[in-house]
């Protein structure tokens, strides 16, 4: 428990972030998974949700949500799984 002013206000702030940082990675898996099951699928829009895929993983890694290789190495993988299907 916090037991002066700025030790309140420094958890506030992590309740405000953790709540922040949990919608961005929730975008991102969700669309990493769009774009893998597209690819599984063999459908017609995996290009798109690749490219949507990447653009989330991006933005979450300039955020600081995700670590930035991390995002490198999940975008990689889902582009060289894109050019492998054709």
């Amino acid at each position: 428990m916090a037991n002066h002013a700025s030790a309140e206000k420094r958890n506030r702030q992590r309740l405000v972030r953790t709540e922040r940082n949990k919608a961005v990675r929730s975008s991102v898996r969700t669309a990493v998974k769009k774009a893998r099951t597209a690819l599984a699928e063999g459908d017609s829009a995996a290009k798109d949700k690749v490219a949507e895929a990447s653009r989330e993983l991006a933005k979450a890694a300039q955020k600081g949500v995700l670590h930035p290789r991390t995002a490198s190495r999940t975008t990689a993988r889902i582009q060289h799984a894109l050019a492998k299907q054709g």
